[in-house]
């Protein structure tokens, strides 16, 4: 049950890793400003769904690895 909790909590961690680094910037509106780098309006809103569904997905991850990590808590100890 240890194992299973770890391969799982590891597991977690490196799609939650990708999750965040997947993720656009805040200030990657103000450099494209800058550098006038125009976005059309359906790119926008593309852009927008993906930020936002990476960003829900990046919530659900970190609650599912803070839930499995307690869990993982509470095994060692009950074991022990």
């Amino acid at each position: 049950m240890e194992i299973a909790l770890g391969i799982l909590l590891i597991v977690l961690a490196a799609v939650l890793v990708v999750c965040v680094l997947l993720q656009s910037g805040k200030d990657k509106k103000l450099s494209s400003t800058i550098t006038g780098s125009a976005d059309t309006f359906f790119s926008k809103g593309k852009s927008k769904s993906k930020d936002k569904m990476l960003s829900t997905a990046t919530t659900i991850l970190a609650i599912v690895f803070v839930v499995v990590a307690f869990a993982a808590v509470l095994v060692i100890t009950a074991l022990n």
